[in-house]
């Protein structure tokens, strides 16, 4: 049973009044203990050593590519394409990875793949430091991607769920919060250790933490004995069949919305993929220094933080769409600032909070559009269809905006390229919305 059945058989409303009835998670929570010997003392230790693993994980692995791809970039004379093509392997290999993963956390061998992972990604990050030859970085990075899809949020979501059950949403949310100082954290700590070190020695140094950090939070606080008690499936011979498998793809696929949806999603994080890999150096191209653009850089796993929590705050009784459409309005806004920059740090800083903040945002609304605009049922395979051209978006973005970049040699047409498509986002989203399916949902503050 993976995540989302698990959720689907606790927390769904009675079949029978399925068409009128909308999930009372407050009342869910209220039900809901920890497992046997859990405290909750426990619990904040487990959350917070998993979130602090997050950032090392998210931090060596995925954020430090752009900073040290540079440096050896002009140190081998590779060109952009060529690094950037070792990036689109390695989130292939993440996504190709995701689903039997996940099923070997659901089988309770959790503790044993993110242990695993971390010490993939440690020991990696230190070959990497010694190579001199293009198709071994090839390699390296393809391991790095399965290391992420063993160490990332992904995992991380199963192993809360499996250990607290019900309390599972406020320990995910947790986690996401702890993730997104990531970036804050290890961008500034790899271009110091770039000035400092070398390229090389700093990937030494950031397979260490990998080693030194992650290896023993992820063996020493993943217990399966711990693991909360799987509930058996409610079962009736006269409720009507469920959506599942085959019958709930064919049944998304007549649905206008999920179309709207699919576009929106896939475009967005194609288009938001690229400008991250490229960011940092679109912002030094741009004439900004390199302390200017790694402070900027920083700023966008905060301002991801400041908006998910502005998003409870100010849009708790707001549906899910609704919190979209705003969100995905506010990405090209922040863009256009981008563009207008021209030297200003105080601009491209607050662009790069704006744009943080949407993503941020985005990030949650892509977790619940399913439910609350498509069906409550088979969240697990039609988020999974759903996933899935945005998957091979992601892995094609990276290669594809170097590309963009070496016909002028300018960041010029990735920029104009970006726009377009948060118009697409826009208009998608829109159409989603105006053709989701109509039925009472839970506030956002509730999902």
């Amino acid at each position: 049973m993976d995540l989302n059945e698990y959720c689907a058989v606790v927390v769904a409303p009675d079949k029978r009044a399925r068409a009128s009835a909308a999930v009372d998670p407050q009342g869910l929570r209220e039900k809901a203990e920890l497992p046997p010997g859990v405290s909750r003392k426990n619990r904040r230790r487990f959350i917070s050593g998993l979130g602090v693993g997050q950032i090392v994980s998210w931090g060596s692995l995925y954020y430090s590519f752009p900073l040290i791809a540079e440096a050896m970039g002009r140190e081998l004379g590779l060109s952009k394409p060529a690094l950037y093509g070792a990036a689109t392997l390695g989130i292939l290999i993440a996504g190709a990875a995701a689903y039997p993963i996940g099923a070997a956390i659901d089988r309770g061998h959790g503790r044993t793949i993110m242990t695993l992972g971390s010490a993939l990604g440690g020991a990696l990050l230190l070959a990497w430091s010694r190579t001199t030859s293009l198709w071994v970085f090839y390699l390296l990075i393809g391991g790095i991607g399965l290391a992420q899809a063993m160490t990332m949020y992904e995992p991380a979501f199963a192993v809360v769920a499996r250990r607290y059950g019900l309390e599972a949403r406020r320990g995910i949310t947790a986690i996401t919060l702890w993730g997104g100082f990531a970036s804050t954290t290890f961008i500034p700590l790899t271009q110091l250790l770039l000035d400092r070190l070398g390229w090389r020695d700093a990937l030494l140094a950031l397979g260490a933490c990998n080693l030194l950090i992650c290896i023993g939070l992820h063996a020493l606080l993943i217990d399966p004995r711990l693991d909360a008690q799987r509930p058996d499936r409610p079962h009736s011979g006269h409720e009507p069949q469920p959506l599942a498998g085959g019958r709930a793809v064919r049944w998304v696929l007549r649905r206008p919305a999920f179309w709207g949806l699919l576009v929106a999603f896939t475009v967005y994080y194609g288009m938001y993929v690229g400008l991250t890999f490229h960011l940092y150096a679109l912002l030094l191209e741009r004439g900004f220094s390199v302390a200017a653009v790694v402070s900027v850089l920083a700023i966008i796993g905060p301002a991801q933080v400041a908006a998910r929590i502005a998003m409870w705050v100010l849009g708790r009784k707001q549906p899910v769409y609704v919190i979209g459409i705003v969100s995905v309005i506010a990405f090209p806004v922040g863009l256009l600032l981008l563009v207008l920059a021209h030297g200003s740090f105080i601009t491209i800083a607050v662009a790069a909070a704006v744009c943080g903040g949407a993503n941020g945002v985005i990030t949650i609304v892509r977790g619940l559009v399913v439910p609350e605009m498509l069906t409550q049922e088979a969240y697990g395979t039609i988020n999974g269809v759903l996933a899935l051209p945005a998957s091979v978006a992601k892995a094609l973005a990276p290669v594809a905006t170097a590309g963009l970049w070496a016909l002028a040699h300018s960041y010029d047409p990735v920029l104009l390229t970006a726009m377009l498509c948060s118009g697409i986002v826009i208009l998608a989203f829109w159409f989603a919305v105006a053709q989701r399916e109509r039925r009472q949902a839970p506030p956002i503050s509730s999902a």
